[in-house]
Parts: C-alpha cells; structure tokens; sequence
C-alpha cells in the first residue's frame, strides 16, 4: 500500500502547457530498498525519450509511477502526467479469446470505435487481420497490435517498457521503423524504457541514464540525417553511454548503421 505522502498528479495538460510529464525528487522503495532516490525528470510534448540503465536502477519503476502502476511502493515526490496515457509492455497482452480488432478497440466506446480500430490496425500494416485470433499472429504482429491498442486512443503519453525485447534482431529493426513512424504522425509524448544503446540512440530525442536510482546522465541525441557526420555522432553517444553503464567495449564492435536498413525495414514490416 502506498503511504500517505506519495504524491502521483494525472490530469490532462491544457494547451500551451509545458513539460507534459514533470518529476521532482520523485523517491519509490520496496520494502527497506530504494528504488529511485530523488529523480528530476522533464518530458516536453512530442518528446520522444529513451530510458538506460543497468538491472535494477529503476527504469521500470520509474515509467510504472508515471503510470501510476506502483501500488505496491511507498514514496514521495512530484509527479505530474497527462491523463491520457497509453502503456506497452514488453508482452503484448493480447486477450487470446478476443480477436484481433476487439482487442484494439476493447475499452473504447462511441459509433466510431471499429472504424478507429480498423484504421489503427491499417497504421501497423495489419489490415484483414481484424478478425485473427492472437494465437494466429508472430510476435512481431502482436506486437503491432499492441501499438495500436495503445495509439487508437490517442494519448498525450505512450509508455514502453521494452516493448521490442523479446523480438529477433530483424523484426525489431522494422518496429523501430514503425514506432518511429507512428510517433511521428500521432506526436505523442514518448517514454522508452530499453537496455538496447542502439536502439535508445536510434529513436530518442533524449537520453536519460539512470544510475542507482539517480539519474546520471540526460544527452540529446542530435543526430544528423546522414552522412559521416551522423556515424561519428552515433559512435560517440554509443562510446559515452556504454561507459555510464560499465560495458568496456569497442563501441564500433557489432555496430550497423541504421539509416542503412531503413528502407529495407519498411519495406518488408508486412513480413514481420
């Protein structure tokens, strides 16, 4: 049960209100464990940030209090987000006795609702799935559909807790396309939580290193579109984060470009 001074604000942000999300000296503990021990956190509108850390800094417990998810912490802080959120796990959390387009639309009401999900589903290149049960889907596909279960309602705030984890190198290449697409057209306010460097530098605006629940680095990425300019830049955020974490690695080693495969990527998403 949470104590008293736990202070979590969701409310919808008014027009011309920044930063959507505001953290101040947010603290959560377990038990006799903290967890995050006085995080100061902004996300401004359309915002897309990427959250690193190493097992057990509190990345997820961070993005499960602006959820508003972490009933069985105790803490205290500011904590102010939108109310309109969406959340994506690393499981796509499909209900297996719904098909495909219930559940997408499971939640929403009003005449529109199929015609919403219908369109969500043709966001993820699902169309003439509506009507496939989970069990006939890859796990890049469910991942899609969670992507637009969580997009059809249009929040202000997506949330995702290593969405891409549990998915093939190739797969998770082309969901990084969509996902960047999809935040692109939809600009919601953007939190990921990743152990992947590559992928927190290839979709952020920002990144946030959490550090024994502090945060100890925020970057912005800044990459140019192409070019040597955008390699030089990518291995120098790549070289400067794997030291934060404690990796000592040639930032070069297993690196791949991925504005190489983009197009690639789109291409073939319908195969994933």
């Amino acid at each position: 049960m949470s104590s008293p001074d736990l202070s979590v604000q969701n409310h919808p942000t008014q027009s011309g209100e920044a930063p959507i999300v505001r953290i101040r000296g947010l603290v959560r503990r377990f038990t006799l464990k903290g967890v995050l021990n006085g995080v100061d956190l902004d996300i401004r509108r359309g915002e897309f940030v990427s959250i690193l850390g190493r097992s057990g800094c509190g990345k997820s417990t961070l993005l499960r209090a602006i959820a508003a998810l972490d009933h069985e912490a105790t803490g205290s802080g500011e904590l102010i987000a939108p109310e309109r959120q969406s959340v994506v796990f690393q499981d796509a959390r499909l209900l297996p006795w719904r098909r495909v387009l219930d559940n997408v639309v499971l939640g929403l009401t009003g005449p529109d609702a199929d015609a919403r999900g219908r369109q969500a589903l043709a966001e993820v290149e699902l169309s003439g799935r509506e009507l496939s049960w989970p069990s006939e889907l890859s796990g890049g596909e469910q991942q899609r559909v969670a992507l637009a279960r969580a997009l059809v309602r249009e929040p202000q705030l997506l949330l995702a807790d290593e969405p891409f984890g549990a998915l093939d190198a190739l797969t998770r290449l082309r969901m990084h396309a969509l996902l960047r697409r999809l935040a692109e057209r939809h600009r919601p306010a953007v939190l990921l939580v990743t152990h992947d460097v590559d992928e927190a530098i290839e979709l952020a605006d920002r990144v946030v290193v959490l550090e024994a629940g502090r945060i100890a680095a925020d970057v912005t990425v800044a990459l140019p579109p192409v070019g040597p300019a955008r390699r030089d830049r990518f291995i120098a955020l790549r070289s400067q984060f794997l030291g934060l974490l404690g990796v000592e690695a040639d930032p070069l080693q297993g690196w791949t470009d991925p504005v190489a495969h983009s197009s690639q990527d789109s291409q073939a998403l319908t195969a994933g």
